[in-house]
């Protein structure tokens, strides 16, 4: 039997233990997905616990088809996304006053290059995002991405090469070290480059 199965069962039926270990099991998944979408640790501490208590509020009503990653994916990326819209209607002075208050940036030349990864993958449209970062800071393969987006496989594929032409763009040829490392790296441990 499937231990999310026997886990949830014993969550339905109040055993603390298993929801510690549900939490234990999926947490720093769920945590790195939320940074990766709001770049602000404690704001994704926030999203990853939020995600953990809508799950177990709707426990009773939730159905195990075998697929729990993925509707903990889908509750987060709902939250990451609503994070996503209140951030746009900050106003446009804070920003600017909190641009001028940074500090220089680390000497570490890779640190820079991942902030400049963070800041155009802030311009990207939603649903390149959201692939980019299941596949590459998730590394989720792309059947899995498409289970979790809710899309078809062919569909994945094209927002994946579609969401790299526009990073490369955005983040130009002398910048994207950062990027193309991840890419060599994750395209390797996946069997090759898509």
């Amino acid at each position: 039997m499937d231990k999310d199965f026997l886990l949830i069962l014993k969550m339905k039926q109040g055993k603390e233990a298993a929801f510690d270990q549900f939490v234990h099991k999926y947490y720093d998944e769920i945590l790195r997905y939320c940074r990766y979408h709001c770049f602000d640790i404690e704001y994704a501490q926030d999203l990853a616990q939020e995600t953990f208590l809508r799950f177990f509020a709707n426990l009773p009503q939730y159905h195990y088809k075998g697929k729990t990653k993925n509707y903990l994916y889908t509750i987060a990326g709902n939250l990451c996304k609503n994070f996503y819209n209140k951030k746009k209607d900050l106003p446009v002075e804070g920003e600017e006053l909190e641009k001028e208050s940074v500090s220089p940036p680390d000497p570490f030349e890779h640190i820079l290059d991942q902030v400049v990864i963070e800041e155009a993958m802030q311009k990207l449209p939603e649903e390149l995002r959201e692939i980019i970062i299941l596949f590459y800071f998730q590394e989720l393969k792309l059947s899995e991405i498409a289970a979790v987006a809710q899309i078809s496989l062919p569909l994945v594929k094209y927002r994946l090469r579609k969401a790299r032409k526009q990073l490369a763009a955005l983040i130009g040829s002398e910048e994207s070290f950062y990027f193309q490392s991840i890419t060599n790296q994750t395209a390797s441990q996946k069997g090759g480059a898509i």
